[in-house]
């Protein structure tokens, strides 16, 4: 008899996409989707995407539609009562928004949730329900608040709302020429109060155990629930909503009896089930206990306590710039074919290099443009050692299409040691502050993540001058050590920072 042996996924042959073609309008970009239909993959952040292209997972794809150049997609804008998200809107874009934080709380927390700053730089919200998998945290936080999915194809534009966008498990209403173009979210009105609550294995870049988002509305009394909404992901094959959990509520203050019997409806309306993360009796445990932390929030208007305070994004553009998404003069109406090259700026210096389709931005910089400092750990934006800057941003370069670079610029390891502030250490050569202070308190063990480390480092510093041990983590926490030296490079980055605040100091002391 013979025996059959399936492969693991991570054993499948990658599927290499033969084109890449960067729309500059988004009129262009559903003209090619109505050309190749299922042949052709849009890609907003790609931070999924490019993982199941390495694994086989997506077969006869002709073409790449890069839609992360359309700086027209990628606004946040309060428009009326309610806020629009463009599709090319990234989770750090969410964060940094203070319309978003005021008015649509729920989705801002959801946002800071996921992953780490540098898959927050680049994945999108609206790529986030694209995927559509249950565990994916903005979708609970989209339900509670009742969003819109604008959808879009050159049959014209039709808007579906969130919870018939999904079809089931990894499914959606979409077709293989439209795109989703933007997310209308209506703004918590003065007298609703909402929270999203996340139970993960880690404090950064955990897929959720257990997810949830919750919208209250309150009568003038500011006591007695008018409305309620509640939505769980990672319990079912999609994100569910709780009909009982408005009926336990509507009428009632929210006292410990309520809370305590909205918590049984959430409990009882989940079916969750058993896999690596978590058993689904553990689910349903953590579900109630969840459900009855964010109703007492709410409750004593505690929802928004735990927002971190000038949360680090790892985003060194200026001001005039960020808010508005991935404009970083990375040229688009481009056409790109394996004989195709790569013109950027890398280390303040003009480079072009061969292979321009089918392999990450990671593959690039080592096989052609000869940068190996750049690392690959885990190839799925779990690690951070390929952590590069792409116009400004830190990003992974492991999920970051090669020919995205095209036109902008990056700075990887190699280009920090002639960068602001750079200091003449002897026998090191030129270092810069945060190199320096590496070696000063022992920051490198293996070695490996170094690399990552150091962009982040020098990313963090940019941003925030004099951080706070807080910000350090949170700034740090899309890079992992497997030889746990976090506290020595924690110390790294304060003395970096004293340094270059006493170069600084110096320098205007001299001036005067």
């Amino acid at each position: 008899m013979t025996t059959v042996h399936e492969m693991h996924e991570v054993q499948k042959a990658p599927t290499r996409v033969p084109r890449y073609l960067a729309p500059a309008t988004l009129t262009e970009a559903l003209e090619i989707m109505a050309e190749y239909g299922s042949r052709a993959r849009p890609v907003a952040g790609g931070t999924d995407l490019t993982v199941e292209l390495d694994r086989g997972i997506h077969t006869g794809v002709d073409a790449l539609v890069d839609l992360s150049r359309l700086g027209e997609l990628a606004l946040v804008e309060l428009d009326g009562e309610s806020v629009r998200l463009g599709a090319m809107v990234t989770h750090n874009q969410v964060v940094a928004s203070e319309t978003c934080r005021s008015r649509i709380l729920p989705l801002a927390q959801a946002c800071l949730e996921i992953g780490s700053p540098q898959l927050r730089n680049r994945a999108t919200v609206a790529g986030n329900i694209v995927t559509a998998s249950p565990a994916n945290d903005t979708i609970s936080a989209l339900l509670a608040l009742g969003a819109v999915v604008e959808i879009s194809s050159t049959d014209g534009v039709r808007q579906v709302p969130v919870g018939e966008f999904f079809t089931g498990f990894r499914s959606t209403v979409l077709a293989p020429h439209e795109l989703v173009t933007a997310i209308d979210v209506p703004a918590l009105a003065a007298n609703h109060r909402g929270v999203f609550v996340k139970a993960g294995l880690r404090r950064a870049q955990a897929i959720s155990v257990v997810h949830l988002a919750m919208v209250i509305g309150f009568e003038d009394d500011g006591n007695t629930v008018t409305d309620a909404t509640l939505a769980l992901g990672s319990v079912a094959a999609t994100v569910i909503t709780v009909p009982d959990f408005e009926q336990v509520l509507t009428g009632q203050p929210l006292a410990s009896g309520t809370i305590a019997a909205a918590a049984a409806a959430a409990v009882e309306a989940a079916t969750p089930i058993d896999d690596l993360r978590a058993t689904a009796d553990y689910r349903s445990t953590v579900i109630a206990t969840m459900v009855q932390r964010g109703l007492a929030a709410i409750a004593e208007g505690r929802e928004a306590t735990q927002w971190p305070v000038d949360t680090p994004l790892l985003d060194t553009r200026s001001a005039a710039v960020a808010p508005d998404g991935p404009d970083d003069g990375a040229t688009s109406g481009i056409d790109f074919t394996a004989s195709d090259e790569i013109s950027c700026v890398t280390n303040g210096a003009a480079i072009s290099a061969s292979g321009a389709v089918g392999v990450t931005l990671l593959d690039w910089l080592r096989d052609e443009a000869g940068l190996t400092g750049v690392k690959e750990g885990c190839a799925e934006g779990e690690c951070g050692a390929c952590t590069v800057m792409l116009g400004g941003q830190a990003i992974m370069s492991c999920l970051t299409p090669a020919a995205r670079a095209h036109g902008s610029t990056v700075v990887t390891v190699e280009g920090l040691a002639a960068g602001k502030g750079a200091t003449d250490t002897g026998g090191n050569g030129r270092l810069s502050p945060i190199q320096d202070a590496f070696i000063q308190n022992g920051g490198v063990q293996c070695g490996f993540c170094t690399p990552g480390f150091l962009v982040s480092c020098a990313a963090l510093l940019d941003e925030h001058p004099d951080p706070t041990l807080d910000q350090i983590k949170q700034g740090l926490a899309g890079n992992l050590c497997r030889c746990t030296g976090y506290k020595t490079i924690e110390a790294a980055v304060r003395q970096a920072a004293e340094s270059v605040g006493t170069t600084q100091k110096n320098a205007q002391e001299n001036q005067s």
